[in-house]
């Protein structure tokens, strides 16, 4: 199959260029810098809105792409912060607001992702919301590549580049 004729489909390593902002207009992100985002498509490795939404474009193909928070990073859950002590960070952390912390639930095991939203004198304020969630996201997404994706990224769930290594 040439790549003229792949479409984005599951099974697809998809390269491509975006821009994301806000409903005010705010630009959030973009590939301007660092060039086209891959991903193996159908794999949940992008939002599921914008997964979505570029299924059947071809290389060439552009779009404008309004996702909205439940196909985004939900929406905001206003109790979802904690106050945590200084001392649950050890001496040498050394946190900043916004600041993306993994944490780990001793009993359970299970690991949790938090943001530093405030920073006290009696602790720190982890708000396990995502920044974006409640977000309206507006993409402009360009296909700059298409190709199948290889036995091995497929088993693996996600693209492989140079020099990849497990």
């Amino acid at each position: 199959m040439t790549t003229e004729s792949l479409t984005v489909r599951d099974g697809i390593v998809v390269s491509f260029n975006y821009t994301l902002r806000l409903a005010d207009g705010e630009l959030l992100d973009s590939s301007e810098q660092d060039g086209p985002l891959q991903y193996l498509h159908g794999y949940n490795q992008i939002i599921p809105g914008l997964e979505n939404a570029m299924a059947g474009m071809k290389v060439g193909d552009a779009k404008d792409v309004v996702v909205a928070p439940e196909d985004a990073y939900g929406e905001r859950v206003p109790n979802a912060k904690q106050l945590v002590p200084h001392d649950a960070f050890g001496d040498d952390a050394d946190l900043e607001l916004g600041m993306q912390l993994q944490l780990q639930d001793t009993e359970t095991g299970s690991i949790f992702t938090a943001f530093v939203s405030e920073i006290r004198p009696e602790g720190v304020v982890l708000d396990f919301n995502h920044p974006l969630a409640g977000e309206t996201l507006y993409f402009h997404v360009d296909i700059a590549d298409l190709r199948e994706a290889t036995p091995e990224e497929i088993a693996h769930g996600h693209v492989h580049g140079e020099g990849h290594q497990h």
